[in-house]
């Protein structure tokens, strides 16, 4: 079994892109070793994640650079064991995933089936890789809706459900033809002021009825074609959800989220270590402008203050951008020097928790499209000092806390989905725009289903804003009220702007808890 393992260990590195020296992998093996046969997976994930933090003068790692990581874990799994009902018990619990390392999958309309694309992908994509972004969307939820009942292909024998007969016709078929259909298309304005459905085989023009929608929005319509060529809507709605548990049972093996794959006895283990995870909180801000010193910076020393005199303290902070209320601020290194000596004097606070950052629409970066980079690191150094295992990270963030997928996005999406929608969503159900938005990404299965002239996005990383199959919270960090709202059993909140109205979530895991706070 040494084989099997030293060759899982360099494929796990090279995954990464590490290379290993050979004091370095019998390093890793001795770690390794520390940990039973069926724990040396998680353990192995965990070695890579804080080696991802760790700063490196190069790819190829030596001895040292490796037993400094190892030495760090061991002492965090020996103090867990001296004293296990300590929140850093879920420390080895919690996996923190950048949307850069999300692995892509890919589905065959034919073979009907996901493939993992392994190949290189590099940021700058070329011309195909925009048009591959919108077939890929397209056959995600195409596939999805090709199982549900309402829209599957009736076998020779079956009567028609209370539904009727809904089979999705491809826009192609409709040329010359008359009678109710049901079609899938993507909107789109190919003219100004005339909007289409396109799906994989042609194009329709078609006249919007009602729906909280934008360019891009996938819908499934039904109507009738006119002597104009016009598809005339009768009804137009997003594509019908599926349960995670079906989804999960369809494409057993595959791993969407990033977090790895886990047998059924790995999974009951941790279903049991979660529900015990009664002390595990989350404590989630948005908007924490650091160059407001009197406000922000005093309001977190409050926060800090409180949470330090608990029994138990947070087992993560999360902390989004942006961190200045300005695009930029030539300060922004000595702010974020600030804010670790402000963490570091609260010494509970410092040992027991993680600290994660994710930044925001506005802060510095290479770019603005989204995957955004994690901050970079000439500006975090000074916090890194004062706070060693802080972890910076991409904008969208994925959490996995024993069996629960958590998704963070920060990005003021409320406001730029209320100036892109087409026309004014529904009131019939609801007429709270965060409901609106909550089940618009869950039913598009897509964290920014905007124009790519509002909101760019990296062609070749647009699986990193998926939302397949829905994970169990997602998280939407924007810059409106505060607001909580569990939809089709997806837990979503927007912790508010801390900032400007000093709000904030306290978030408990174990039981989907939210707790929405304010100073």
């Amino acid at each position: 079994m040494s084989g099997v393992l030293r060759n899982k260990v360099q494929r796990k590195f090279k995954m990464r892109g590490y290379s290993l020296k050979v004091e370095a992998l019998s390093e890793v093996l001795s770690f390794l070793s520390h940990f039973p046969s069926d724990a040396s997976d998680d353990a192995l994930e965990l070695l890579l994640d804080e080696l991802h933090h760790l700063s490196l003068k190069s790819s190829i790692l030596d001895r040292e650079s490796v037993h400094k990581v190892v030495s760090i874990l061991l002492e965090a799994d020996a103090a867990v064991e001296e004293n296990p009902s300590s929140s850093g018990s879920s420390t080895s619990a919690l996996r923190v995933i950048d949307a850069f390392i999300v692995p892509k999958f890919r589905y065959d309309p034919v073979k009907k089936f996901f493939h993992e694309y392994t190949g290189r992908l590099p940021i700058h994509g070329d011309a195909s890789a925009k048009a591959t972004l919108y077939k890929d969307r397209f056959l995600l939820l195409f596939q999805r809706l090709c199982r549900d009942p309402r829209f599957s292909t009736l076998a020779f024998d079956a009567s028609t459900s209370d539904y009727g007969h809904c089979e999705i016709s491809p826009i192609q078929s409709l040329v010359g033809r008359v009678g109710r259909r049901w079609i899938m298309g993507v909107i789109s304005q190919l003219e100004d002021g005339h909007f289409y459905l396109e799906d994989l085989t042609a194009a329709v023009e078609y006249k919007i009825t009602t729906g909280f929608f934008v360019e891009n929005t996938i819908v499934v319509a039904e109507g009738e074609m006119q002597l104009d060529g016009v598809f005339q809507v009768r009804t137009c709605g997003f594509p019908p959800l599926e349960d995670r548990e079906k989804s999960m049972a369809f494409f057993a093996g595959l791993d969407f989220f990033g977090g790895g794959i886990l047998t059924k006895e790995e999974t009951l283990r941790l279903v049991e270590l979660e529900k015990n995870a009664v002390n595990d909180m989350f404590v989630i801000l948005s908007d924490i402008w650091l160059d407001n010193e009197e406000k922000t910076l005093g309001n977190l020393e409050t926060i800090l203050d409180g949470y330090e005199n608990v029994e138990v303290v947070p087992s993560l902070f999360v902390f989004m951008g942006n961190f200045c209320s300005q695009p930029f601020n030539l300060s922004f290194k000595v702010q974020f020097g600030k804010l670790g000596q402000m963490i570091a004097s609260h010494q509970r606070v410092k040992e027991h928790s993680r600290f994660l950052f994710i930044p925001g629409p506005d802060d510095v970066g290479p770019s603005t499209a989204l995957p955004r980079c994690s901050l970079p690191k000439y500006v975090t150094e000074e916090l890194q000092k004062y706070v060693p295992n802080a972890i910076f990270s991409s904008n969208p963030c994925r959490i996995k806390f024993y069996t629960q997928e958590i998704v963070l996005f920060r990005q003021d999406m409320l406001y730029r989905m209320r100036r892109s929608c087409l026309i004014p969503p529904s009131t019939e159900e609801t007429s709270d725009p965060f409901e609106h938005l909550v089940a618009t990404i869950i039913h598009q299965s897509h964290l920014c289903p905007l124009p790519l002239t509002v909101q760019p996005i990296i062609w070749n990383y647009d699986h990193g804003l998926h939302l397949y199959p829905t994970p169990h919270t997602i998280v939407l960090g924007d810059k409106s009220e505060q607001k909580a709202f569990r939809y089709t059993g997806v837990t979503c909140f927007n912790p508010g702007s801390f900032s400007n109205d000093g709000t904030f979530v306290a978030y408990r895991p174990c039981n989907q808890e939210v707790e929405l706070s304010a100073l």
